[in-house]
């Protein structure tokens, strides 16, 4: 198994464990794909049958879920959806391990997305043993830390400070803990250097939320997808190894995020994750081919090289197999691959050749798990399978069939088994289900062995790589940012903090020579960066500086032709030249993709009113949709149906009010969007006139949420099938 590969040293005082141990346990499953990243339980004495009655069935939860639960410290944490209507929600909870008693649990709005409530949080949790942290990287770009106890530690909002794309499909990333670490990864372009739409991998200290480190694979995004990434130690060199976005797979430095290598295999997004071990790397795929008209592939990789190794690495490559969902498994030598269409292959790790098939049904998207001699999967249409696998067959152990009762259809189970404890947990459309052969154990206090051992490096070594810190900081006026410098090997293995030169670029403020960040207070909204030297090497943080309200833009002093220089988005707004004065352009992209927002301040404000001047055009009787954003409310001028709208979410509308309100095209209208709070209710209030008219007294339209959303960026926003124009963009004080 990869989590038992060690690097081997003539001395053992050269060695040390790349994780902490201090409370991590065997039993524990405290990721997707458990503790080795590779669907692989240590556990023995689990069950080979079970009844939907009760016969081995430990307990059962209501729990609606799409994802894979994570197991550690006595618990069961899960992630899903609830409720139907204005009370549609995520949800994420934690039972006790042994009796399914809930512990806690949270019900909390989703925003600014295009997915659907069925495929809400499709992304699994990820823990952490030594702090008893669990991490939520949601559907809507959320991603936050709750304590073991449910209490929210730190947060950000991918969607609001950078911009993060989702679509509409609902594949969402899946955070990884690596040692002081979480790294999560996302579609996003934003102001500055990050002006560009990449996939990017991101790095936060675990315990406080510090941005660490942000790197962009090199290859421009087709899609987004959901491939997890696997950390690895493979010549020395720990590596995070993730599939990514424009059909390549790619290891970069744990620790730094530098790029090491990448391998271009599929001409579409890669949603599968790779499996390691030793220094071979597993993936597969199930669109054309990179380099031929097949569909699909199962791939074997060198994972000791550098650059782009698409034609120097390849160990072995199966065509034909279609497996683009589901992540392989590892196990004594063989390969297990689930097909789209729901067949299980065992292959040769060394060669690829195929031993057997098995099939579980028609439609495969949960990874398959080992465990005790068996292997636990799950089909899409509520099957879940317990087979005894074999040299050249695998037979079946048990298999059922779970039902939607009420709805006369099968349960979807799209996550993967859980093992811990003796137990096998698993979600499904239906419920959260604990198995466990009455009699077996229960331990879960056995101390893990280190994994992913590493040579320690030379404190003499010279420095290849220097990292400031934090990467990136959106601050308020009347702070400061105090910045730490750290130095690498050319293994990416830490050194040390370093003392820097500090300098400022493009921003207003001073860094004094310890690394302290004051901004200039009289400089308004602007952003940045501060930038670190040692020697010849150079890094940047990404400094976002905010000021009190109120805020006036009407763009006069801003460039022609260019993005604004501030706000995460901005890349689909111009300036322009427009009847004698500058203003702000959305214009109709060349891709399909028309729907854009654009965000103005942090996510944490509330307690505002937002207006601004907007004008739409038509071209071949199209019409553009527009509007401003407050509390993560839209205010929207529906044009071609002659409407206001009021809405939250904006694919399922669990909010939303319209009312009649004509209008013109190449006229300029003013919108207004204030959101009050009385107890548990928002009253969110719009107001729309011509720019040319007096303000009315009266809301033109409103609506009562009783489930409120109570801070969110100021923003506006488009659906640009022709050009808009926005102008005179003001932020205030709300009384």
């Amino acid at each position: 198994m990869r989590g038992k590969v060690f690097l081997l040293c003539l001395f053992a005082d050269f060695m040390f464990a790349a994780v902490s141990t201090a409370t991590s346990f065997v039993s524990d499953w405290p990721s997707w794909r458990g503790p080795h990243q590779n669907g692989v339980s240590d556990e023995t004495g689990l069950i080979s049958n079970w009844s939907l009655d009760g016969e081995n069935l430990l307990w059962k939860a209501k729990f609606v879920s799409r994802s894979t639960p994570i197991v550690m410290n006595g618990r069961v944490y899960v992630n899903g959806r609830t409720g139907e209507g204005v009370n549609k929600q995520r949800h994420i909870a934690c039972f006790d391990a042994e009796t399914g008693k809930l512990i806690w649990e949270h019900k909390l709005n989703v925003f600014h997305t295009s997915v659907p409530f069925t495929r809400v949080e499709w992304g699994n949790l990820a823990g952490d043993p030594e702090t008893g942290n669990v991490y939520l990287f949601g559907v809507d770009g959320w991603f936050v830390c709750f304590d073991k106890d449910g209490k929210i530690l730190w947060q950000v909002s991918f969607e609001e400070e950078f911009n993060r794309f989702s679509g509409y499909g609902g594949r969402t990333g899946t955070a990884v803990v690596d040692e002081d670490l979480v790294i999560v990864n996302y579609i996003n372009n934003s102001w500055g250097d990050h002006k560009d739409q990449r996939h990017r991998l991101a790095a936060y200290d675990k315990r406080t939320g510090e941005q660490v480190w942000v790197s962009a694979l090199s290859g421009p995004p087709k899609n987004t997808n959901y491939s997890v990434p696997t950390i690895a130690v493979i010549n020395g060199v720990r590596m995070v190894i993730v599939g990514g976005c424009d059909g390549a797979l790619y290891a970069l430095k744990a620790r730094t995020g530098e790029e090491i290598w990448k391998f271009s295999f599929s001409k579409e997004a890669v949603h599968t994750s790779p499996v390691v071990e030793g220094n071979k790397v597993y993936i597969c795929h199930s669109e054309e081919n990179f380099d031929n008209t097949v569909m699909g592939a199962v791939l074997c990789i060198d994972g000791t090289g550098k650059g782009d190794v698409t034609k120097t690495h390849r160990v072995w490559r199966t065509d034909g197999v279609q497996s683009g969902y589901v992540s392989p498994m590892i196990h004594d030598g063989r390969l297990y691959v689930v097909t789209n269409a729901g067949n299980l292959l065992a292959l040769d790790a060394g060669t690829g050749k195929e031993y057997w098939k098995f099939n579980l049904g028609t439609v495969g998207k949960g990874s398959p798990v080992w465990a005790d001699g068996k292997i636990f999967a799950t089909e899409v249409n509520g099957s879940f399978h317990i087979i005894q696998p074999g040299d050249t067959s695998a037979k079946s152990l048990d298999s059922k069939s779970i039902d939607l009762v009420d709805e006369k259809r099968k349960a979807e189970i799209y996550g993967s088994p859980a093992i811990a404890y003796g137990k096998v947990y698993f979600t499904t459309e239906e419920g959260l289900y604990c198995l466990w052969k009455k009699g077996a154990s229960s331990n879960h206090k056995s101390p893990a062995k280190p994994e992913l051992m590493e040579e320690k490096p030379d404190p003499n070594a010279l420095v290849a790589h220097i990292q400031i810190v934090p990467s990136e900081k959106w601050i308020y006026a009347n702070q400061t940012i105090q910045f730490k410098v750290r130095a690498f090997d050319d293994k990416g293995r830490l050194l040390g903090e370093k003392p820097a030169t500090f300098s400022v670029a493009a921003l207003k403020g001073t860094v004094d020579a310890k690394g302290k960040f004051t901004p200039d207070k009289t400089a308004g909204n602007q952003a940045g960066y501060v930038v670190a030297k040692v020697g010849e090497l150079e890094s940047k943080s990404r400094v976002a500086v905010q000021v009190d309200l109120p805020w006036t833009y009407d763009f006069e002093n801003f460039e022609v032709d260019q993005n604004p220089p501030l706000w995460p988005g901005a890349s689909k707004f111009r300036v322009v030249n427009l009847e004698g004065g500058k203003v702000l352009a959305k214009e109709k992209p060349d891709r399909l993709l028309t729907r854009h927002n654009l965000y103005l301040g942090r996510p944490e404000m509330t307690g505002y009113i937002i207006q601004a001047d907007a004008k739409g055009t038509v071209e071949k009787r199209r019409s553009p949709d527009f509007g401003v954003i407050n509390n993560r409310y839209y205010l929207d001028f529906q044009t071609k149906k002659q409407k206001l709208q009021i809405r939250e979410w904006p694919s399922e509308l669990r909010i939303l009010k319209e009312v009649d309100f004509a209008w013109s095209p190449e006229t300029w209208y003013t919108m207004k969007l204030q959101v009050d709070y009385a107890g548990n209710k928002a009253l969110v209030k719009g107001k729309v006139w011509p720019r040319d008219q007096q303000e009315p007294n009266d809301w033109t339209i409103t609506i009562e949420d009783p489930m409120p959303l109570r801070n969110g960026s100021p923003g506006i926003h488009g659906d640009a099938v022709t050009t808009i124009y926005f102008d005179n963009i003001k932020i205030t004080r709300s009384k």
